[in-house]
């Protein structure tokens, strides 16, 4: 028999596409055990992330505020000293907040050390983790390039493999995202057209299976307490390097990828910005039908690993009945290109780099009635930040947490006045692309608002907007920005835009509450400005300013 709620497991991939499962429609990928969660759940169908970039919108996740709000705007950007984070909120309701995998968070070293943080103290751990206290954090990305490691932090995952036999400096590279010839040679899975290799590791050695052993062993060790968790189990794939190892490697091949979304028509006097990602280096090489048919079969055996271990993740959770009392959410960062529009990774707002799957499961018996349904009211990335703080048993600071809690939707209901559109946001200051544009850092920053019918994108340096119909073009292959036909619904969503940017977002120290308390204090703590004689005011609050006049000495 289920219980309420009282655990979160907080399940996020990285750059796993809205469309690539089952439950949500592909023809090729069969993904049971994530359909059988949302067998057991809600689906929601319009989920948008804040920002179409791993650490952007992580931060966005993991604070319940836009890029706008909490400041930062791409991988590499600190998180700002100072922003509240869902383990800050988790943890004063009662709730331990726990990370295992990923973030992508750039500590802000420099706020660390002007307020004195220590990193190796329990406060300056959690600052410098996002807020988590951290079972193992590894963001896979433990690239190497003539100037050195992307990623300098020591990796957990090459210390595991190592003690594994895996040898050298970096197994991560050569075994795990590498295949190998005939001739021993280190097939690089950097290079696309080594996709179809099986990755030179052994399957459960690689970091799918690793992650998904070490939230079930922190969950093993944690099973005799009492006291609430939520966990952020935070995978590193389907996410490049694209290779992955046998049996996934051959499971699909060119006959299962789908047709390219595009349009020759999109080349033609494209706007500025598109123009200038689709002829950047990943457009030109997802722009190659050889590449497509050899990176997206590698995709799906990715994402088929993935499902394979969520498999194993709720078989242990159902034996260990904590499938009982845990809300599980199912979730991605951002999307793939993958060759669509012309493009490949993220970056830009088509559905397919800026919607994501979002499947949450609620055990507590009021969500029984809406097991197995989808929802497609329009839902942001801050929206689980609520939804967790709610799930505590507290009250969402609304002016910190700038989503809205999914709860009523998992209970059957329709929450009054949702939102009628959703906002992401990109700066694409330090990129190629700004360059070639001659794009100023204050003049990089791309908008999109989005409703049920339309998608509207407001890029800086002066250019024309884009906008596509999502009714008529749900495909997005015509951009209408330049129409004078639709003067109207540009004007509309720029109205919102502007009403979006001036919501109260810096706000965070004094709630409503708060700020209504405040009225007329001032009045009793004698500050009585605009008085004549008295009689403006009950005499009570000049009590302390009559009677006899001391004596002078």
């Amino acid at each position: 028999m289920t219980r309420s709620a009282k655990n979160i497991l907080f399940i996020m991939f990285d750059q796993l596409r809205f469309d690539y499962l089952s439950c949500a429609g592909h023809p090729h990928l069969h993904t049971p055990n994530i359909d059988r969660l949302a067998g057991k759940g809600v689906r929601f169908t319009r989920t948008y992330v804040q920002s179409p970039q791993c650490g952007s919108s992580r931060m966005s996740f993991y604070t319940g505020r836009y890029v706008h709000s909490h400041g930062a705007h791409r991988n590499g950007y600190p998180l700002k000293v100072g922003e509240l984070t869902l383990g800050d909120h988790l943890r004063a309701n009662g709730m331990d907040a726990y990370l295992v995998g990923k973030t992508h968070m750039t500590v802000d070293a420099e706020g660390m050390r002007r307020l004195g943080l220590i990193p190796d103290s329990i406060i300056g751990a959690r600052v410098a983790e996002c807020g988590f206290d951290v079972v193992i954090r590894d963001d896979g990305l433990v690239a190497e390039g003539p100037d050195g490691f992307y990623d300098e932090r020591r990796s957990p995952y090459n210390e595991h493999l190592k003690s594994k036999g895996y040898e050298g400096n970096n197994p991560w590279h050569t075994f795990a995202n590498s295949g190998v010839s005939d001739d021993g040679d280190v097939l690089t899975g950097w290079l696309m057209q080594n996709a179809d290799q099986a990755a030179n590791i052994r399957e459960e050695d690689s970091e799918t299976p690793w992650l998904t052993g070490e939230c079930i062993r922190f969950l093993e060790n944690r099973k005799d307490s009492d006291k609430p968790w939520l966990v952020h189990l935070s995978y590193i794939k389907p996410h490049w390097p694209y290779i992955v190892p046998a049996p996934y490697n051959d499971m699909y091949g060119p006959e299962h990828v789908l047709p390219a979304v595009r349009d020759p028509g999109e080349r033609d006097d494209p706007h500025p910005v598109f123009g200038a990602y689709m002829e950047n280096l990943i457009a030109r090489g997802f722009s190659r039908d050889e590449v497509r048919e050899k990176v997206i079969p590698a995709y799906m055996g990715l994402i088929k690993q993935c499902d394979d271990q969520m498999g194993r993740l709720f078989d242990y959770l159902e034996r260990s009945g904590r499938m009982d009392d845990t809300m599980i959410v199912v979730t991605s960062d951002h999307g793939d290109y993958l060759g669509d529009h012309w493009l490949g990774e993220k970056d830009l707002f088509h559905d397919c780099s800026a919607k994501i799957p979002l499947i949450v499961y609620d055990p507590s018996p009021e969500a029984d009635a809406t097991r197995g349904t989808t929802c497609d009211a329009l839902v942001e990335s801050i929206d689980l930040a609520a939804t967790f703080i709610e799930l505590t048993g507290a009250e969402v600071p609304q002016h910190i947490i700038e989503g809205r809690s999914l709860r009523p939707f998992l209970t059957g209901e329709t929450p009054d006045g949702w939102r009628d559109f959703a906002v992401s946001e990109f700066d694409i200051g330090p990129t190629p692309m700004a360059q070639k544009l001659g794009l100023e850092p204050d003049q990089s920053r791309l908008f999109m608002i989005a409703d049920k019918s339309w998608k509207f994108i407001h890029a800086d340096g002066g250019f024309r907007p884009m906008l596509f119909d999502l009714q008529h073009d749900p495909e997005e292959l015509n951009d209408l920005g330049g129409d004078p036909d639709h003067a109207d619904i540009i004007e509309q969503m720029y109205t919102r835009l502007g009403t979006w940017a001036r919501r109260i977002s810096q706000r965070t120290t004094r709630s409503d509450d708060q700020i209504r308390a405040m009225r007329g204090q001032a009045l009793r703590k004698g500050i009585l400005l605009g008085l004549y004689d008295g009689s403006e005011v009950d005499d009570e609050l000049l009590a302390r300013y009559r009677g006899k006049a001391p004596d002078k000495r």
